[in-house]
């Protein structure tokens, strides 16, 4: 019994490093689109631009409400939670729209 609990809380502990990891790269993404470099030149360009930049609040919108549930302890961590599954696809889609913006950018206009 006492395995399945060390398991558990290890499973718990990899999660929370994984959305805190997750949420350090969005803000140093949200950086970078901030600064000039990454600035758009044409129209098609400044709509992906603002698509990233709601992308990125309501990923972090929906990462302030994650850790607000586990911090109450609303979250099973013992079943399989959609909600963190959800919200790791989340940043996997953020940052390939983001890597897409970036490839975009590269090309000539």
């Amino acid at each position: 019994m006492e395995h399945i609990t060390q398991n558990s809380i290890k499973q718990q502990q990899e999660l929370l490093v994984r959305v805190e990891r997750n949420n350090r790269m969005v803000q140093r993404l949200s950086e970078k689109l901030s600064s000039y470099t990454y600035e758009p030149k044409c129209p098609q360009r400044f709509e992906k631009f603002y698509e990233l930049n709601k992308s990125i609040q309501s990923y972090r919108t929906h990462e302030k409400q994650l850790m607000f549930k586990i911090k109450q302890r609303k979250i099973d961590f013992n079943a399989k939670n959609k909600e963190i599954e959800e919200h790791l696809n989340r940043f996997k889609k953020l940052e390939s729209d983001f890597a897409s913006y970036i490839f975009d950018l590269k090309k000539p206009l």
